[in-house]
C-alpha cells in the first residue's frame, strides 16, 4: 500500500514568504551581514539566543541568509522534517551531515551502490582524512546490514533508489536496525523527490542534490540536508557546526530559483515518471534488458509501491543493459547525433534526456570488482528520461537504435 503522506499540500502550506515590498516571489537578500538596532543584541546572536530561528536577526550570510532560510523551509515541508537548509552542491551536503553525524574514529555503514562521489568520500576520504571507517554492504540483505551494525557504527547510508542499479532501500526496516544499534539513518532521496518521503518510513536525515530533479534544468549546483531542528541548528553552531564552518555557502540567487521550480515540481515528477514507465514497458515487451522499478518484474517493484506516495509514479530513471561498453557507446551516440533523442551528459533531472554508461563514468570512483558486487555492468546505460518531444515519437527513435545496435 502507498503512503499517505501528501507532499504537494505540504509544499503549497509552506508557499507564504513575500517579497519585502508585497510582491507575490520572496525577495532575494544579497547582504553578507546585517545589522541590528541595539548593540546588545549582537553578542546574543553570536551566543545563540538570537538567531531567526528564533524570532531574532541574521548575523552572516554564511550562517543564515533570509532568502536560503525560506527555501530550507519548503523543503522542510516537502520532505516532512522539523527544519531544512540549503548547500552549495549535493556533496556539500552529504559530506556536512556526516561529518556532523560521525564520531572521531566513528563508523559509517552503507550501501554499496550509491554515486561514485559518495562512494569516494566514505571510502578514500573520510577514512584518510577523520578516521571514519566505512562497511560497504548489500543493503537489501537486512542480515549483513545487521551484522555490520553490531559491529558500532554512528550512521547508516543509503539512496533511496541506488544510483545507477536502481534498487530500492526498505527504509523502514534500515530505520529500525540502525536505531536499534544506536545509529541514525542518513538517505539520499535525489533520484525520489515528493515519490517518496524517507523521514515518513524512518530517516532521521535526509540529503538532496537539488541540481537534479528538483531544478529540473542543469544551470545550478545546490544541495540540502533535511532534519530534524535540532540537528540542522546543530550544523549551523558557530562553534562545532559543519555548514557553518566548514561554509558550502548556497547562493541567495540560486536559491530564489529554486524556490520558484518548487511548485511545478510535481507535475515535472508525475510527467518524468510516466514518460519512463511507458518506455520501460516497450522495452521490456522487446525484450530489451530493461532496469526499472515501475516493472512488476523488478525485484523490489512491490517495496517500491509500498513505500511510494500515491500519484507520482516510479520515477524518472531507467537503465538499459547494453552488455558491452562499445554497445553502449554506440547506442548513445545513435540516440544522440543521429535522433536527437537526448543529450551524452552525467546528471539527471533535466528536461531533456540525459545518457551515461555508468560504469566508466559516474561510478567510476568504484574498483571493478566493487562495481560487479554493486551491480554495475561495464553496458550499463543510465537514463534519466525528459520531458521534451512526442513520447510516440521518443519511442520510434529509441527503437532504431536499438534495431541499428542489433539489441533487437
Amino acid at each position: 500500500m502507498a503512503q499517505t503522506f501528501d507532499p504537494v499540500r505540504a509544499l503549497a502550506s509552506a508557499r507564504h514568504e513575500f517579497g519585502e515590498h508585497g510582491g507575490v516571489n520572496l525577495s532575494v537578500e544579497r547582504s553578507t551581514t546585517f545589522t541590528v538596532l541595539a548593540a546588545d543584541l549582537m553578542p546574543e546572536i553570536f551566543a545563540g539566543r538570537y538567531g531567526p530561528e528564533r524570532g531574532g536577526c541574521y548575523l552572516y550570510a554564511r550562517h543564515f541568509n533570509p532568502t536560503v532560510y525560506a527555501l530550507g523551509r519548503q523543503l522542510a515541508a516537502m520532505e516532512a522534517t522539523g527544519m531544512a537548509y540549503g548547500a552549495a552542491s549535493g556533496m556539500a551536503a552529504i559530506a556536512c551531515a556526516l561529518l556532523q553525524l560521525v564520531e572521531p574514529g566513528g563508523g559509517i555503514v552503507s550501501s554499496d551502490t550509491v554515486y561514485g562521489g559518495t562512494h569516494a568520500l566514505l571510502k578514500e576520504f573520510l577514512p584518510q582524512r577523520v578516521g571514519a571507517r566505512t562497511t560497504f554492504v548489500d543493503i537489501a540483505d537486512l542480515a549483513v546490514v545487521e551484522e555490520a551494525l553490531t559491529a558500532g557504527a554512528d550512521v547508516l547510508y543509503t539512496e533511496t533508489v541506488a544510483n545507477p542499479t536502481l534498487n530500492v532501500a526498505d527504509i523502514g526496516a534500515l530505520s529500525r536496525l540502525a536505531h536499534a544499534h544506536d545509529a541514525r539513518l542518513v538517505v539520499d532521496n535525489t533520484f525520489t523527490p515528493l515519490v517518496m518521503t524517507p523521514a515518513i518510513l524512518g530517516a532521521d536525515v535526509v540529503v538532496h542534490s537539488l541540481t537534479k530533479f528538483v531544478s529540473g534544468a542543469s544551470d545550478v549546483i545546490a544541495g540540502a540536508v533535511c532534519g530534524s531542528e535540532e540537528f540542522i541548528m546543530s550544523m549551523m553552531d558557530l562553534h562545532t557546526g559543519s555548514l557553518m564552518l566548514l561554509g558550502p555557502t548556497m547562493d541567495p540567487r540560486v536559491a530564489f530559483d529554486l524556490s520558484l521550480r518548487l511548485p511545478h515540481l510535481p507535475a515535472r515528477m508525475i510527467e518524468h515518471g510516466a514518460r519512463a514507465l511507458t518506455l520501460a514497458t516497450r522495452l521490456r515487451d522487446a525484450h530489451v534488458s530493461v532496469i526499472y522499478p515501475g516493472l512488476e518484474e523488478h525485484p523490489q517493484h512491490d517495496l517500491f509501491t509500498a513505500q511510494m506516495n500515491e500519484g507520482f509514479g516510479f520515477g524518472g530513471i531507467l537503465a538499459i543493459d547494453a552488455g558491452t561498453v562499445d554497445r553502449a557507446h554506440a547506442l548513445m551516440e545513435r540516440l544522440q547525433n543521429t535522433h536527437s533523442f537526448g543529450y551524452m551528459a552525467v546528471s539527471l533531472g533535466y528536461f531533456e534526456t540525459l545518457m551515461s554508461c555508468s560504469g566508466s563514468t559516474t561510478s567510476s570512483e568504484l574498483s571493478e570488482e566493487e562495481k560487479a558486487r554493486a551491480g554495475v555492468s561495464p553496458g550499463l546505460v543510465r537514463m534519466s528520461i525528459g520531458l521534451t518531444g512526442s513520447l510516440d515519437d521518443r519511442w520510434r527513435q529509441l527503437e532504431e537504435s536499438l534495431r541499428h545496435c542489433g539489441m533487437i
